[in-house]
């Protein structure tokens, strides 16, 4: 940039932060002062300070999701240190720390301490290692906490409620002080040598001093090397520490572990139901249609079977047997009424009967005479009990 170039304000600002933004020793440092203004806006959740060590001041911001962390009320007038890098509000020109950890002045070594650790314990791969699935129906649920504390309480009641089939066993250990990362390694040891289905680490809430042995090496190492899936639930949901990081599964609370490990049986046994209900009409159908499939079958079957073929014809001759005897009677009747008529009408016409009503037949050489009219000579007459002779003697033809 030459003498001779000329600036806009917002280029020069620009170019300021883009030279203090991409400068390392500006980045990750640590600052130590006191707290002379703080102004916090409760929209937004912003912090916005001003530090100073009695001769220069600095600005400085935290973000709201660096604020929400703080495990202390800032207040004027407080010494501190300031976690950051050096940024550069752009539109007024002014540069400023921006916080990403803000901590009472005495436990800055203490921070710088974790901060290390967790950038070795990031190197060496502890914290990418794959994470451990949840099993869905756990039989044994191993707790891993103080036995005079809320959270086993707390633990208990949840999984009683939800998933009564599950066992909770407690593998009791010191959470806080001196003696607590070796009691709870130890604890979490046994935790897994004892064939549970899923760990739970968990203490309630506390400051950071009764949370720090969850930032200890000997625990995390611990959390690490258990072959059973660890489900970490420590402080309260703003508390984040490198056991966290390391286990399975992050649960808020305790409450709120416990029913990560469970499911709900209320909601099992209405999915029970449901199948039972699916199977039991599935059932049916089949049973219908392999019903159906047999009576079609048995229905060919019996088509088919010689047996059945023989009864069928047998029936059918005596079928036919009967209906040839009914038919053959029945003309039978009708020729014999036939006959009958017959008879009938050759009885009206037979001259015998006729003769019997008083008439008679004459005949002249053997021809039966029908006419008067040239009649003369012998004649016989037939009668009805015989016949007669006669003479025509006179013939009065008509």
């Amino acid at each position: 940039m030459g003498l001779n170039s000329i600036l806009s304000v917002s280029a020069l600002n620009t170019y300021i932060s883009f030279k203090l933004k991409n400068d390392p020793k500006l980045k990750g440092i640590a600052v130590k002062g006191e707290i002379s203004d703080i102004s916090i806006n409760h929209t937004s959740g912003h912090i916005f300070l001003t530090l100073t060590d009695g001769s220069s001041n600095m600005r400085a911001v935290m973000f709201s999701q660096n604020a929400s962390r703080l495990s202390f009320y800032p207040e004027a007038g407080q010494a501190v240190i300031a976690f950051g890098g050096v940024d550069v509000y752009e539109r007024n020109g002014v540069y400023q720390l921006n916080c990403t950890q803000l901590v009472p002045d005495g436990k800055g070594s203490e921070y710088i301490a974790l901060a290390q650790l967790k950038e070795q314990l990031s190197k060496d791969g502890v914290f990418s290692k794959p994470k451990k699935p949840l099993p869905k129906y756990p039989t044994s649920i191993a707790v891993v906490t103080s036995p005079s504390g809320a959270a086993i309480h707390d633990v208990k009641s949840t999984v009683a409620r939800r998933y009564p089939l599950a066992k909770v066993k407690l593998f009791p250990a010191t959470v806080q002080g001196l003696e607590a990362p070796t009691s709870i390694a130890n604890a979490l040891s046994l935790a897994d040598k004892n064939s549970s289905d899923i760990i739970i680490l968990t203490r309630g809430g506390g400051s950071d001093d009764d949370l720090s042995c969850f930032n200890t090496r000997l625990v995390v190492m611990a959390i690490y090397e258990c072959k059973t899936p660890v489900v970490s639930a420590i402080g309260h949901e703003v508390d984040l520490t490198l056991s966290d990081l390391v286990a399975d599964v992050r649960a808020s609370t305790p409450t709120a572990a416990a029913e990560l490990c469970t499911p709900d049986i209320s909601i099992i046994s209405s999915e029970i139901t449901r199948l039972k209900q699916e199977i039991s009409r599935l059932t049916d159908r089949k049973l219908y249609a392999l019903s159906s499939s047999i009576a079609g079958f048995k229905s060919v079957i019996e088509a088919l079977s010689p047996d059945n073929k023989l009864t069928r014809a047998e029936y059918q001759l005596s079928s036919m047997r009967e209906s040839m005897k009914s038919s053959v009677s029945h003309r039978l009747r009708l020729y014999e009424a036939q006959i009958s008529g017959c008879q009938s009408t050759l009885s009206a016409a037979d001259p015998m009967n006729i003769l019997g009503k008083g008439y008679a037949l004459i005949y002249k050489d053997s021809h039966l005479v029908t006419e008067s009219s040239g009649l003369s000579g012998r004649i016989q007459i037939v009668m009805k009990d015989g016949q007669a002779e006669a003479e025509v003697s006179e013939n009065n033809e008509g």
